[in-house]
């Protein structure tokens, strides 16, 4: 990288209109995170207004400054991902899970509730374990983590192993039931404060793929094999880039089963992608009678995607809720 590079390496802007609380606002450091992880310096290049910045279509370098990242803000060790699995950016990510704080101090008298006495439920934590790890990080809060591989499921303790503290708050379980959200893994004595979900959005293997192709082709970068198929450079598995019927048959799915354990968990969520997607997860919320749901818009750069949330309880209980499990709370 040139002495000119270098000197401009705090002016790359990532994100953009995050939640306040976000870690990751305003610029990288990129020489701070280039002495954690210094494979990513061989990555950065120059931006056409003459910022440093990186290749965000590379998963190579959304992993290494993924690791410099939690490293940096959050004390996470040991961080990695297969190359086939799916690099979740570590922003947005950290923005669902405080617009999720913000939800759960609705019912405590404006507090956000921390520490070991909050507990949620992840679906589909994905090798990354990138949820429960950040939310225990920032807010002491216990984590179940749900995935349907057995392979990332032992990624995840791989990650875990180098981070003890956090091993102590995340508990790995397996989904055995591939079709079940919910069903098959809450136990009779579990009670989940909220859970949240990152749903496969596409909805066969060929549609992720056209998906994946569109956006190379966007950037102009598509290159092809011998046999002259396109190669590919966003990672993912089957299971993390599509279901049948997409991330709409997921969420109403996912609404269909919470409706059958209303009381189990305070608040229920998922991010939802694509907004066209909104009328029908607000038709199905109507047809299971939710007491209450939310929609709350995320940005991130360019990139805008919203969360719902619902549940099934009213306000009173929702206060009842609280005092019950979180007033001796302590982090």
């Amino acid at each position: 990288m040139s002495n000119q590079s270098k000197s401009r390496q705090k002016k790359a802007a990532p994100t953009s209109a995050m939640h306040p609380r976000n870690r990751h606002q305003g610029h990288y450091d990129f020489a701070a995170l280039i002495k954690i992880e210094p494979a990513l310096g061989k990555l950065l290049t120059d931006n056409p207004m003459g910022q440093t910045s990186m290749d965000f279509s590379n998963p190579l370098s959304v992993k290494l400054l993924n690791k410099a990242l939690l490293h940096s803000c959050y004390g996470i060790h040991g961080w990695d991902l297969p190359a086939h699995n799916l690099c979740p950016p570590v922003p947005g990510r950290a923005d669902y899970l405080h617009y999720l704080a913000d939800l759960l101090a609705t019912g405590n008298m404006g507090r956000i509730p921390t520490g070991e006495n909050v507990h949620a439920l992840d679906i589909g934590t994905g090798a990354s374990c990138i949820y429960p790890l950040i939310g225990s990080s920032e807010y002491g809060w216990r984590f179940t983590a749900t995935d349907i591989n057995t392979d990332s499921l032992g990624n995840a303790r791989q990650i875990l192993a180098h981070n003890p503290e956090l091993e102590k708050r995340i508990d790995l379980r397996l989904q055995e039931q591939a079709d079940s959200i919910f069903n098959h893994i809450i136990a009779s004595d579990d009670w989940f404060d909220v859970s949240l979900c990152n749903p496969p959005f596409h909805r066969s293997a060929a549609e992720a793929r056209a998906g994946s192709l569109r956006k190379w082709e966007n950037l102009g970068k598509t290159t092809r094999d011998q046999q002259g198929q396109p190669v590919l450079n966003f990672s993912g598995r089957d299971a993390e880039l599509w279901c049948k019927g997409g991330e709409l048959a997921f969420i109403q799915n996912m609404i269909r089963e919470s409706a059958g354990i209303p009381t189990k968990i305070l608040w229920f969520s998922s991010l939802v992608s694509k907004s066209s997607n909104m009328p029908g997860i607000l038709d199905t919320l109507k047809q299971v009678k939710v007491c209450s749901h939310k929609t709350i818009i995320m940005s991130q750069g360019n990139k805008e995607s919203r969360l719902i949330a619902w549940t099934f309880l009213n306000p009173a209980q929702h206060t009842a809720w609280a005092k019950l499990r979180w007033s001796n709370n302590k982090r």
